[in-house]
């Protein structure tokens, strides 16, 4: 039995990086809030690329908290997605132009999500890892870290449970 040659490395990554890029430009609010995702393997990093209008107090200044709050939200629902998605990318059963297109691709719906700032986040790049602690079938739970210049000092973390999309009969 002659098993297959496997795909060159190359577009491999290509595919999981136009997928991530397909998932992350399809919404709006995410582009608004310049947000991007740093791909290492299987693990997602967000990144909220610094801006002037991202700032809330002028005085200190600080990163406004509904930003924070918004940047740590987006990156479990993207990371959550990811997880979700990433065995149909794999396969080639789904592509980034299917991504795009598709309406029955979806994303997991927020049921609550706690945000807990423990500093004012600084007027520079800050960045937001998600940690999967539970995805079934229907229900995930999510805790989320974000911090600027050293991950050993959060400027905020969250916690989010999800409702998982359920799959769709194409008609």
């Amino acid at each position: 039995m002659v098993r297959p040659r496997p795909e060159p490395m190359q577009v491999v990554k290509q595919r999981r990086d136009a997928a991530l890029n397909a998932l992350v430009e399809g919404v709006p609010y995410i582009r608004f809030l310049n947000i991007s995702f740093d791909r290492r393997g299987d693990e997602l990093t967000g990144v909220l690329n610094f801006d002037d209008k991202l700032i809330g107090n002028p005085f200190l200044p600080a990163i406004h908290g509904g930003v924070t709050a918004a940047f740590l939200e987006v990156t479990a629902v993207i990371t959550l997605s990811w997880e979700h998605m990433f065995p149909r990318i794999e396969s080639g059963e789904i592509g980034a132009e299917d991504i795009l297109s598709d309406e029955h691709i979806r994303f997991p719906k927020t049921i609550d999500f706690t945000v807990d700032y423990l500093r004012s986040g600084l007027p520079r790049d800050a960045y937001a890892r998600a940690f999967i602690n539970r995805s079934g079938r229907r229900y995930a739970s999510v805790r989320v870290e974000a911090w600027q210049d050293n991950h050993a000092k959060l400027f905020a973390q969250g916690t989010g449970h999800f409702l998982m999309p359920q799959p769709s009969t194409k008609a």
